[in-house]
């Protein structure tokens, strides 16, 4: 279920769902030798309608966290509101679908070694050999298949290691990924227990895990912090920057809004250092991943449609195909909006200065495990409010000057941007700031949690902070902190108009007989449908040659579920052209023209 109060756990937990899919009839399973003999358990299927002998490219999704391969090819409808593929969809858009148990999970052998590039990785790296003799598979070269990748979270992971593996991978789509685990699962040196907690329970319930990660959530239980060795551990696991920076394949990112385990900070990293590579990059952020979405999740099956355009231009090599801005992104309203690129134009920050004192004790928490929320005792920050409509969106900055005294000294509170008109915290985002209290004065300067949000006259935010989150666990110290000046400042921006790069797009062109032999009526269907927003005032003219021989009224047209379905009848067989125009919001002129042939 996606939406309203609906839990999202696409990734980790979700995953497990998946083991109690459906096997269809025509996967081809096999089983697949990694590079240490470990057996990888494989599930293959051929592109639906594939003709004998044809070939097509090849998508390998990944499943979550304590899942397993999917094997239900029916599944999907394109109409969720996050961005992980199911694999019905693929295979109705015409590419062969590989999915596999990830090692330690499933059918599988191995210990889960977290998306590791010497060993997951390698894994895939034998999948990727084994594609490359599937005779459906289109090839480059040989061994080297035409190759993409899917998937959320674990399965997100991966196709950031491999892509910074192997060269043979020509286009990822990673949904709800991170960069690094430390900076996600382990920020300011402060365990995420609340996630550590869900997530080692159902790593335990259906995998065999390595004996670091029982290690680290024992010591983060007990103390709030893990050994240096398990942090060590953790840092080599998933992508990180060195691989990140290896990576020169197309890549399409998208994040959750209000995910707390994966939070967009984690994509923005890889963006920005894909981009600082001149690799053909997008990002997308949605109202998905793991966490609560209790903000309206804005057009079903934008992600979707997104990543199957992004999978035809560079792995169909379709040069036609439309990607559409650089950087989207939905508030907290379910407005998506545009923009070339990540970080928008910026605008004089909105700002707030406040104080006070903030009692600090074990029983004093707010939040759910998964969840920020606003809370009680607190701190709070007032934002003012522009005098215009702006975007909020990006990394807010805390500034804190503060003294107090507490056992033991050596603590941490939390930052987080809260709507006080309906009271909960932006994006269920919560930042942790260390403190010292030991009775000295003293300073800390933190980066929050990124958000995405309007604001305008008549908003009410404010940057709240409060003794413990159950995102993190309990407050470990007794005592009090008081700030004698807190500063905040929540970044501003210009996005471009919703639908401000909108273009018509033909979604179908059929050719028809004669209905008719006595009246030799012909007649043409086709659908007209805008990519990217709405287009308004479209005009159609069909022509014979040079000779205009029908025109439409003027109609709009927005998004591309229900494309507007037009008729044209004649008589006469030949080669017609039908040319269509109209305006984006930005009141820029688009058109678009198909050949059809009645015969």
């Amino acid at each position: 279920m996606r939406g309203g109060r609906a839990r999202l756990l696409t990734g980790a937990l979700c995953a497990i769902t998946a083991m109690a899919a459906a096997p269809a009839a025509q996967a081809r399973d096999a089983s697949v030798r990694s590079f240490d003999g470990t057996q990888i358990v494989t599930h293959f299927f051929p592109a639906k309608g594939l003709a004998p002998g044809a070939k097509a490219p090849t998508v390998l999704v990944g499943h979550g966290w304590a899942g397993r391969g999917a094997t239900d090819i029916n599944g999907g409808t394109g109409k969720g509101t996050g961005g992980n593929m199911a694999i019905g969809d693929l295979h109705r858009a015409g590419y062969n679908v590989l999915t596999w148990d990830a090692r330690g999970f499933g059918g599988s052998g191995g210990r889960v070694s977290v998306d590791g590039p010497d060993f997951e990785g390698r894994d895939v790296q034998s999948l990727i050999s084994h594609v490359a003799n599937q005779r459906e598979a289109r090839l480059d070269a040989a061994g080297d298949p035409r190759l993409g990748m899917a998937g959320g979270s674990y399965g997100g992971g991966i196709q950031l290691v491999t892509a910074g593996l192997d060269k043979r991978v020509d286009v990822i789509v990673p949904d709800i990924a991170w960069n690094s685990l430390v900076s996600s699962l382990y920020k300011a040196d402060t365990i995420k227990l609340g996630w550590g907690s869900l997530l080692t329970s159902a790593g335990n319930a259906t995998g065999r895990l390595d004996p670091r990660i029982n290690s680290a959530f024992t010591s983060g239980a007990a103390t709030g912090k893990i050994s240096a060795s398990d942090r060590t551990w953790f840092a080599t696991r998933g992508p990180g920057e060195k691989l990140v920076s290896r990576i020169r394949v197309p890549t399409l990112l998208t994040q959750g809004t209000i995910d707390t385990l994966f939070t967009l900070r984690e994509a923005e990293t890889n963006y920005k250092i894909l981009k600082r590579n001149k690799v053909p990059v997008k990002m997308m952020w949605h109202c998905g991943g793991h966490g609560t979405c209790d903000f309206p999740a804005g057009q079903p099956g934008r992600v979707e449609d997104a990543a199957l355009t992004w999978f035809d231009r560079y792995l169909n090599r379709n040069t036609k195909a439309d990607t559409g801005a650089g950087f989207e992104w939905v508030d907290t309203q379910g407005t998506w909006h545009v923009s070339a690129a990540y970080p928008l134009t910026s605008r004089p920050p909105a700002t707030g200065s406040g104080r006070g004192t903030l009692p600090l004790s074990p029983a004093l928490t707010t939040g759910s495990p998964t969840d920020a929320m606003s809370g009680s005792p607190n701190v709070e920050i007032p934002i003012g409010a522009p005098k215009t409509i702006e975007s909020l969106v990006g990394s807010p900055e805390l500034d804190l000057t503060y003294s107090g005294t507490a056992s033991p000294a050596q603590t941490v509170v939390y930052a987080q941007v809260v709507d006080k008109r309906s009271g909960q915290a932006l994006g269920n985002q919560v930042t942790p700031i260390p403190v010292t209290l030991d009775g000295k004065r003293r300073t800390v300067s933190r980066p929050l949690e990124s958000i995405a949000a309007q604001a305008g006259p008549g908003t009410r935010f404010a940057v709240q902070l409060v003794p413990a989150t159950m995102v993190y666990g309990t407050q470990r110290s007794t005592g009090s902190v008081t700030f004698s000046s807190a500063k905040a400042s929540l970044p501003a921006g210009v996005p471009a108009k919703p639908g401000a790069n909108a273009k018509l797009v033909f979604r179908k062109i059929a050719r028809t007989k004669a209905s008719s032999v006595r009246k030799r009526r012909r007649t043409m269907r086709f659908g007209l449908c805008a990519r990217g927003g709405k287009v308004r005032s479209i005009s159609v003219v069909v022509k014979r040659g040079r000779r205009v021989v029908a025109k439409s009224r003027r109609f709009n047209v927005t998004g591309c579920r229900k494309p507007k379905v037009r008729k044209f009848k004649t008589a006469r067989k030949g080669t017609y052209t039908v040319v269509a125009s109209g305006k984006n919001a930005s009141g820029r002129k688009v058109r678009t023209t198909k050949k059809f042939r009645l015969r």
